[in-house]
This record gives C-alpha cells, sequence and structure tokens, in this order.
C-alpha cells in the first residue's frame, strides 16, 4: 500500500502539531505500508531514516497565507503523475486541491485538524480562502478523519457517514528527575508556571501573560515559561515582549522533547490559554507528565472530560488570574488523567482501518 502525504511542513524536529501528529502516526505504521511525506525545504533542519517512511522535499515559500498553497500544488501535481494508492492531506487549506486529485481517479483522505479560518492570524481574505477550501475538502474528500468530535458532530447527518473521529494522542512524556535543562534555562523546579505551543495570536498569550501579572505570584518568585518558536507573527511577538519587559516571564524558544519532559515534569502548573484549538497535543503531553493544568474552555480542551476547576473561560484574565493563585496555594501533587484511549497505536490501527475501506477490494480477497 502506498500512501503520500501533504499539509504538513515535514518531520523530524519541525514545530508544530500537525507535525508531532504526522511523526507519531507515520513512522510507526506497519512496513507493507510504504509511506511518502511531501516536506517544506525551509523547515528541514534535520533527517532521520525509516524503514517504511520516504521523504520529498519541495522548495517552499514562508510567506504567511502562499506558503500552504504553492507547496500543496506542487505536491498535487506529483501525486497526479505517481499516483499512489491513497493521498492523505493534513488541514482544509492544502484540501483545496482534493477536487482535483478525485477528477483524476486518486482516493483521497482528509484529516480534519481544526477550522483554520477561525484563527486571528488570518486576514479577512484568507479566511474566505480558507472556507472555500473547507467546503472543497469536505465535499470531496473519500474519506474525513476529524481528531475533535464536536467539529464532526457539526456535519450535516449525509457528510457525517464518510466521518471517522480519531483523536490525537500521547506516548514517551514520563516524569523525569533530572532539573539539568532547567539549570540551562535559569529555571527553578516547581517555581514556574508554564505554557507550550507555537506563538500565534490564536494560543492567546497575551491573556496568559496578564494574568500571571494580575495574580502577583511573581513576588513570591514564580516565573512564566513559555515555550514555542516564532515564525510569521513577528508584530505578535514583540507585543508580548513588550508586556514581559522586566519581568519574571521567560521566552525560550522550541524546545525539543528531552527539555520539554523536564519542564513538563517539575512544573506547578501548565496553563493552555488557547482560543481555537484541534486538540492540543501539549495538553496531552502534560497530562501525560501529571501536570497540574488550566484550560481556556473551549471545545477541543473538553474532549477529554474533567471537573471544572481545571478550566477558566477563554479570555478572561481576572478568572485566570484568580484560579492561578488559587492552584498555587493547593497542595501539590502528581495529577492523573482518563487518557488511555489516546494511545498511538490504538490511532495508527484506526487510521490502516481506514485506509483498507478505501481499497476494500484488494484487501477482501
Amino acid at each position: 500500500m502506498k500512501i503520500y502525504v501533504f499539509g504538513t511542513r515535514g518531520f523530524p524536529g519541525i514545530q508544530g502539531g500537525v507535525e508531532k501528529h504526522c511523526e507519531q502516526l507515520y513512522t510507526n505504521l506497519s512496513k507493507d505500508i510504504q509511506v511518502t511525506v511531501f516536506r517544506r525545504k525551509p523547515y528541514v533542519t534535520q533527517n532521520s531514516t525509516y524503514s517504511h517512511v520516504t521523504f520529498i522535499d519541495l522548495p517552499s515559500t514562508k510567506i504567511k497565507g502562499v506558503e500552504a498553497l504553492v507547496h500543496s500544488f506542487l505536491c498535487s501535481i506529483i501525486c497526479l503523475i505517481r499516483r499512489p494508492d491513497i493521498v492523505h492531506i493534513h488541514n482544509i487549506g492544502p484540501g483545496y486541491f482534493i477536487p482535483l486529485l478525485r477528477l483524476f481517479g486518486l482516493k483521497v483522505i482528509l484529516t480534519y485538524h481544526s477550522a483554520n479560518y477561525e484563527h486571528e492570524k488570518w486576514g479577512w481574505l484568507s479566511k474566505q480562502f480558507l472556507k472555500l477550501s473547507e467546503i472543497a475538502a469536505l465535499s470531496f474528500a473519500n474519506k474525513i478523519i476529524f481528531v475533535n468530535h464536536f467539529q464532526l458532530k457539526k456535519q450535516k447527518e449525509k457528510r457525517q457517514t464518510k466521518c471517522i473521529y480519531i483523536p490525537n494522542g500521547v506516548s514517551g512524556f514520563a516524569r523525569v528527575d533530572n532539573i539539568q535543562c532547567l539549570t540551562q534555562l535559569g529555571i527553578k523546579p516547581e517555581k514556574y508556571i508554564l505554557n507550550v505551543g507555537r506563538i500565534t495570536p490564536e494560543k492567546g498569550l497575551e491573556t496568559l501573560i496578564d494574568a500571571f501579572l494580575l495574580s502577583g505570584i511573581e513576588k513570591s518568585g514564580f516565573q512564566l515559561v513559555i515555550v514555542g518558536g516564532v515564525e510569521s507573527e513577528t508584530n505578535y511577538f514583540h507585543m508580548l515582549q513588550t508586556k514581559s519587559k522586566n519581568r519574571e516571564i521567560i521566552f525560550t524558544g522550541s524546545l525539543n522533547k528531552k527539555y520539554l519532559q523536564e519542564l513538563y515534569s517539575h512544573t506547578r502548573l501548565f496553563i493552555l490559554s488557547s482560543y481555537n484549538e484541534g486538540f492540543p497535543l501539549a495538553m496531552l503531553e502534560a497530562m501525560q507528565t501529571g501536570c497540574d493544568i488550566l484550560l481556556s474552555r473551549i471545545s477541543a480542551t473538553q474532549i477529554i472530560p474533567l471537573n471544572e476547576n481545571y478550566y477558566f473561560e477563554k479570555g478572561n484574565v481576572a478568572e485566570l488570574a484568580e484560579k492561578i493563585k488559587r492552584k498555587i496555594s493547593e497542595p501539590q501533587y502528581i495529577h492523573s488523567y482518563p487518557i488511555e484511549s489516546y494511545n498511538w497505536n490504538k490511532i495508527q490501527e484506526a487510521t490502516v482501518t481506514v485506509y483498507k475501506s478505501l481499497l476494500a477490494k484488494q484487501y477482501n480477497r
């Protein structure tokens, strides 16, 4: 079985939830499934060898709004020439080309990660294009995988017959005792609040910073640690830096798993302040490590049922500040969450089942 994949910047070592999703999904599939992943050259900084995964690195711009479109067009042309068994596309923007692929007889699966047009970083014209892409992708894809079941339930009943809910997963984020990475970053164990994610407006980091400062815990020696890289949103990042000037707030940039494990293991509180998400992997990582957490109340953070103590109203600085103070004052312990089903082995099996359903004649002999 030959699967061609695009809609991700690639992996390994490339920041992003979709990128982590693809790395976990494709690198551990059975060896009879040959996967070809299209990567965007400007983001490729390292290579790894996988027994059944190959890469095609294509030129791409880093211009917001153009990058994915140009890359996806080139990927589509190659798919039309090479004709894999299945084309697996991630995100609705690249899904714009699904009608073209279907017109020439290719089988296409779309993984719907999030409604990208809800993200604040996009202008009016880009949002209209993404909405058009969503219509095209959802209408013409053979199968649609949703990582968020709330998004799936929004679909018309007729369309839901070709939709499947397969969530994100998490693995390998066990607690560690080491603090070597923390020491390098100038961070004291149990004396910081942690946020992990790409620095973009939809992450609500201005709400987090304002709430941290309003809470007053800085006076007790606490720091706010924000982990994530900056790409095209430099104006937004500069605004955050201005808010944080001369305060106990650290921007670490993008960090690898070794650093993340230490940060999750020794944080006093993990906060996800996002306005929009598909199914946040950072939330799952924090849960698997046993962090105490606070989550903005959006559909993506309520996929895993938790009590109200773990939520705050998105964008509400005063409520978040109050809950930060309350959490910090409570006894500290390792938390346990109901995430057993968010297992990559199960997710891989479910995805392969979708693949085989599209190639029923071949696999029902």
